[in-house]
């Protein structure tokens, strides 16, 4: 019997999934060309551009990091400023890489109750950084988290509409897609109707949290915004010589729709796991579960129970909606029903 997963802290606890670590055994073979010149690297812009549904530059890099901070370096001066939510991870995550990579560029923080921006809150900051002219950074870019820092997700108009103001106030759109898949799976929507048909320029695309060893990749939709990107990326120290490693490992992800299928199977377990929370007394799911998180309220004594049970989750700063400390779970492809319903016995028996 396969031993319970207790660790309910994130999903970057996991392993690689097997068709991943397979491509990264099948690369493993022969000599190819080095910093991307290598059929694998090819071939993974022929399939992004299939799922995306029109011609995109992809670039691999290996942590989600790297991949934010050079995408924000690409669409925003150093005098620049990047709207996002307060609390986003590029602003709370990143130990000051976004603000590194672009020479200064400050991340302006939006309020934003269930980590959603609306697109009047990107107005109201634009206008006042109009008003304030030179004395102010100039509005360069907007940034949205695709699952939010909340576990929500941002459907097609709802992102349309932030697009729209961004287009006309002359600021290009970034998505920090690192739950990009569960976002897409929940939505039953495609990449493309996700990202530049709501007006995105560049995504952040993960595959880490969703299977991947080391995966990530910035996604240009407008060869224009990409214009010397993969200087800029070499230049930060990001470009792997055996890139072949990368670029298969997001080749497996793409292909055979794996990303939504391991998103699925994550979102599927959160959903689970909330409906179990919502069945024990004192206990109250905060949030909507459109991903793979799961924000709870939960008595001490039930807290304790399933910390003595061995189960790791986070406690997290205080709700927004509410008065409660957070208690963060998260699934994952990995995370099975066996899993999920541990948790729950351990903790209605606290």
């Amino acid at each position: 019997m396969k031993a319970i997963n207790r660790n309910f802290t994130s999903d970057n606890v996991t392993p690689v999934c097997p068709p991943i670590m397979a491509a990264i055994n099948a690369a493993n073979t022969g000599v190819m060309g080095s910093y991307g010149a290598d059929v694998l690297t090819d071939e993974l812009t022929k399939v992004a551009c299939a799922v995306f549904e029109t011609e995109v530059a992809i670039y691999p890099v290996a942590s989600g990091t790297a991949a934010n901070s050079l995408a924000l370096a690409q669409i925003a001066p150093p005098f620049g400023g990047v709207y996002c939510y307060e609390a986003a991870h590029i602003v709370t995550d990143e130990c000051g890489a976004p603000e590194f990579f672009t020479g200064g560029a400050k991340l302006l923080g939006l309020p934003a109750a269930d980590g959603k921006i609306l697109p009047e809150s990107v107005r109201s900051a634009i206008a006042l950084a109009n008003e304030m002219g030179v004395h102010h950074v100039q509005p360069a870019a907007l940034s949205v988290t695709q699952a939010t820092e909340w576990g929500t997700v941002y459907d097609p108009a709802e992102l349309a509409a932030l697009g729209a103001v961004a287009k006309q106030q002359g600021l290009l759109v970034h998505m920090d897609g690192a739950r990009f898949a569960n976002a897409a799976a929940h939505l039953n929507c495609s990449a493309a109707e996700l990202t530049w048909k709501c007006g995105v320029d560049v995504l952040t695309l993960g595959a880490t949290k969703n299977g991947a060893l080391c995966a990530e990749a910035v996604v240009f939709f407008d060869a224009a915004v990409a214009r010397n990107f993969e200087r800029r990326r070499k230049r930060a120290g990001h470009l792997w010589s055996k890139q072949r490693y990368l670029s298969a490992q997001l080749l497996a992800y793409l292909s055979e729709d794996l990303w939504l299928h391991n998103a699925r199977q994550a979102n599927a377990m959160a959903g689970v796991l909330a409906q179990g929370l919502r069945e024990i007394p004192g206990a109250r799911v905060l949030q909507a579960v459109q991903a793979n998180e799961v924000f709870a309220a939960l008595p001490e004594g039930r807290v304790a129970a399933l910390e003595q049970a061995g189960f790791r989750f986070y406690r997290w700063p205080q709700h927004p909606l509410t008065d409660a400390i957070a208690f963060r779970m998260v699934t994952s492809y990995a995370t099975e029903r066996a899993d999920v319903d541990a948790f729950i016995r351990a903790a209605a028996a606290g």
